[in-house]
């Protein structure tokens, strides 16, 4: 009889009370096993301080997509149809491919590892009027953060500059958006390379861009082909967080949400569209929280592979017919070692 822990979901919005959930679910059975879910109550993660010891392991056990003796780790956040995050899923409730071939899953963990975080900030001139809400997200995002977390700070509005560089103290993020003052045009491609280009100095393996904007970009030099290639090659995973105008004077403004989405997804992360800039702090913390809640999975291809090339990497969920359905989000290939 093997004995499944059951997924829990956790909304959006929550507090740091206790959040208790219980599911009752019958015994099931899939792929010729039986297989029973249990009762079980979540604690939001505590902020609790690690050891170095503990701290140094965890940061250098969970890479993004890494290959270690031919050992691939690949983090992956799940989310239910309503977007809630869910907690509790096993070993058993994932299947991974490379290409078409299924893979073994040696290893799983859901450990909470520090992060090197870059935020990359719209300050471009449209932006004015939502500057409240944007210290108010970055605050709910840092709120959520690992107390051992790692951040910078770019702003860009005509071109991106370092408005703060690494730093453990989030509250020293926080006080530069004080800083700020709106005005410009969007260099947003810009930014993200720039970003993308900074984590080669993070201290953590496990690295993500968060991206606050309100527009499409219309002022940078490097084109979206540019930073699609460099994100792809990059251990980052890529949020964002857009509030859009319906109506836009340029191609490229319009063509915002769907750009973000093109970079985020790929990377394991994912584009937020929002309606209202109320809306920033709430998906900010549930941002923060979900790079707290991954599950890593690990295999060994078949195939051990030194090409350099891409390869591409599928996760699917294998559940008991009762669950409903859950959409995992995980980095969608790696690239070889070349030796």
């Amino acid at each position: 009889m093997l004995a499944l822990p059951e997924p829990v979901l956790v909304p959006m919005r929550f507090s740091r009370m206790i959040i208790a959930v219980l599911l009752l679910i019958s015994c099931l059975g899939f792929s010729g096993a039986q297989t029973s879910l249990n009762d079980l109550h979540i604690v939001p993660r505590e902020r609790a301080s690690a050891s170095a010891a503990s701290i140094q392991s965890a940061g250098s056990a969970l890479h993004l997509i890494k290959t270690e003796a031919n050992l691939v780790l690949v983090p992956v956040s799940v989310t239910d149809g309503m977007e809630r995050l869910v907690q509790g899923l096993g070993r058993d409730n994932f299947q991974i491919f490379e290409g078409r071939t299924p893979e073994e899953i040696r290893d799983f963990s859901t450990e909470d590892a520090p992060v090197s975080v870059g935020i990359i900030l719209d300050s471009s001139g449209s932006m004015a009027d939502k500057l409240v809400r944007v210290r108010e997200a970055v605050h709910q995002f840092c709120d959520a953060a690992n107390l051992q977390d790692e951040f910078f700070l770019i702003e860009f509005a005509d071109e991106p500059h370092l408005a703060a560089d690494f730093t453990l103290s989030s509250s020293e993020i926080e006080s530069q958006l004080l800083f700020v003052h709106p005005k410009g045009r969007t260099a947003l491609l810009d930014a993200i390379y720039m970003g993308l280009s900074k984590m080669k100095s993070a201290k953590y393996q496990k690295r993500a861009l968060l991206i606050i904007s309100d527009g499409g970009d219309n002022h940078s030099r490097y084109t979206p082909r540019d930073v699609k290639v460099v994100a792809k090659e990059s251990d980052v995973m890529i949020y964002s967080i857009g509030t859009f105008d319906r109506y836009v004077p340029t191609v490229e403004e319009a063509q915002g949400p769907r750009l973000l989405s093109e970079i985020a997804e790929p990377t394991g992360g994912r584009a937020f569209v929002l309606g209202s800039a109320a809306e920033m702090p709430a998906v900010a913390h549930r941002i923060g929280t979900e790079l707290r809640m991954q599950y890593v999975l690990a295999y060994r291809p078949t195939e051990a592979h030194h090409d350099g090339k891409w390869h591409r990497i599928k996760v699917r969920m294998r559940l008991p017919a009762h669950i409903p359905y859950l959409q995992p989000h995980f980095r969608t290939g790696y690239y070889a070692a070349s030796y």
